[in-house]
């Protein structure tokens, strides 16, 4: 019988019945504002209520961070001129062998995983990891400017939405080939600003969405244009309620896999609960030192008969898993 760690074992917030909402009167779609104050008032609302996750540490935040970086990855594809979606990115991730190059797509999906994994410390060498990843190469000259400019923006305490905004304008005008780029660190500058532990991959995944819209229809406001720091208020209210809906729906897929665990049997399945709490997907055919490739199979189609997860890849072959 498998058991878990009491500590560990709770799906909600030690001091939350569940995940916080971004107020309805907070949202940006309740009506445009009418200047950068009022749209950093509705952001500063909406990530009030995101603090409170970003904090906390629910046994799903692992997998909730990491959905959050898919989401972002798939936009990317779009920026990049690239056509994956979020199940081949899943794809070029998951069942690329290990030490294998997971390929360009895969690459840009493990820049985005990496910084939700990570801490937000700024350094040239993490800058330019992300970079590279991303598909950019940068000098070290470069990259200690961005690094100073990080830091300037977050000593002089500036609103975060707007560091966050300053920054990926910055790389755009350095670079302006290199706006997914932007976005990442616009990211990061975030949390580091807001003193969250680790980033949440927010911004890249509403980059198309109608924050970013002038007008109905209209051309896309890219970083540094007119209006851009108020866009990305506007995408961070947007972001941080569906980034506090998806944890809504994770805390309840948790709590029923939890629930299910004293009926597991099969040696090795903490191991399986542990990463489907933690990663976006799980392979079906995992093996660890507890856990066979057959019995990996066996535990999983367990697991979907208890409705404890979902089959995310909708194959009958080299089948993924996720709450």
């Amino acid at each position: 019988m498998i058991r878990l760690d009491a500590a560990t074992a709770n799906p909600l917030p030690a001091n939350s019945a569940a995940p916080p909402t971004v107020p309805a009167w907070a949202l940006a779609g309740s009506g445009a504002p009418n200047n950068d104050a009022d749209a950093g008032f509705q952001a500063g609302a909406a990530l009030g209520a995101l603090d409170t996750l970003a904090r906390a540490q629910p046994t799903w935040a692992g997998a909730w961070r990491q959905r959050l970086a898919l989401k972002c990855a798939a936009a990317s594809m779009r920026l990049a001129g690239r056509a994956e979606d979020e199940a081949a990115l899943r794809d070029a991730w998951r069942l690329c062998p290990a030490g294998a190059d997971p390929g360009p797509a895969g690459a840009i999906f493990g820049a985005w995983r990496q910084l939700a994994l990570q801490p937000p410390a700024v350094s040239a060498d993490r800058l330019g990891n992300g970079a590279e990843m991303l598909g950019f190469a940068w000098d070290d000259e470069a990259l200690a400017g961005l690094c100073a400019a990080i830091d300037d923006q977050v000593r002089a305490g500036r609103p975060a939405p707007f560091a966050a905004a300053a920054i990926a304008a910055r790389v755009v005008a350095m670079r302006p080939d290199a706006e997914l780029f932007g976005w990442w660190l616009a990211d990061l500058v975030l949390a580091q600003s807001l003193r969250w532990p680790r980033p949440l991959p927010l911004l890249m995944a509403q980059a198309f969405g109608p924050a970013f819209r002038g007008e109905a229809g209209g051309k896309r406001i890219r970083p540094g244009e007119k209006g851009f720091e108020r866009a990305v208020c506007l995408a961070l209210v947007q972001g941080a309620t569906e980034a506090c809906r998806l944890a809504a729906e994770l805390s309840r897929r948790a709590e029923k896999l939890l629930a299910i665990v004293p009926k597991l049997r099969a040696k090795g399945a903490g191991d399986v609960i542990f990463l489907l709490l933690n990663e976006d997907a799980v392979a079906g055919s995992l093996v660890t030192k507890n856990l066979s490739r057959f019995a990996a199979r066996r535990l999983f189609e367990r697991l979907q008969q208890l409705e404890a997860v979902r089959e995310l890849s909708g194959r009958t072959t080299f089948r993924l898993f996720g709450l």
